[in-house]
């Protein structure tokens, strides 16, 4: 915990889940709690899409590893999207890139490029807001727009109902029968808000096993 404000912070979301759900409060006892910060800028916001897209149905390492050399391939590791239009096919293939992902990381950057996403203006807008502008461009559905959301954009109230990973969190901590339909799903993470967002986080953890 960085200061006194983040220290605070976390005592209220901790307050919070004693309040509305124990179990949530156990497991965020137990682990490292940063309150979320948005990240500042759209070129920023640029490369964490780009990161978001080449990481989609991809292993930590083997993502990591292409989205290194991918990041490797401009100037101060620092890709616009005009660079990524400009950049050769060849290039962006050595890196590991599938063809589709190639697909999506240009549409993203024409998007940008003309304006059609206006990265800029995304910190004003409503979570739903949001998601509506970040589907628009090829291979960002509502998964990926969620997790924008929560890690690039910092919003604490977000839960995706379409996370595999909090499916099965779900379910080691409230039993199969407890999360089996959306309607009991939705009963649980409907008294998380305003704090869903971390309650993701905890859940995520038990599904990896870091707690």
């Amino acid at each position: 915990m960085k200061n006194a404000k983040d220290k605070k912070s976390a005592i209220y979301i901790l307050r919070h889940f004693k309040r509305v759900d124990p179990v949530i409060h156990r497991v965020l006892e137990g682990v490292p709690l940063e309150p979320l910060r948005p990240v500042r800028g759209p070129k920023r916001y640029f490369l964490k899409l780009c990161r978001d897209i080449i990481y989609q149905q991809l292993a930590g390492k083997a993502a990591e590893a292409i989205y290194r050399r991918f990041v490797n391939l401009f100037p101060s590791q620092n890709p616009s999207p005009e660079k990524v239009l400009k950049i050769s096919e060849k290039k962006l293939r050595s890196c590991g890139l599938s063809t589709q992902k190639m697909r999506y990381l240009r549409d993203l950057a024409e998007k940008v490029s003309k304006k059609e996403l206006a990265l800029h203006k995304l910190r004003a807008l409503e979570n739903e807001e949001v998601i509506t502008e970040l589907v628009k461009v090829k291979g960002i559905g509502r998964w990926t727009a969620e997790m924008f959301l929560i890690f690039t954009l910092g919003r604490e109230d977000v839960f995706s109902f379409g996370d595999f990973g909090l499916a099965k969190g779900l379910e080691m901590l409230y039993g199969t029968k407890r999360v089996d339909s959306q309607k009991k799903v939705d009963a649980i993470t409907k008294r998380w808000s305003p704090y869903r967002s971390y309650a993701s986080l905890a859940v995520w953890y038990v599904k990896d096993g870091e707690w």
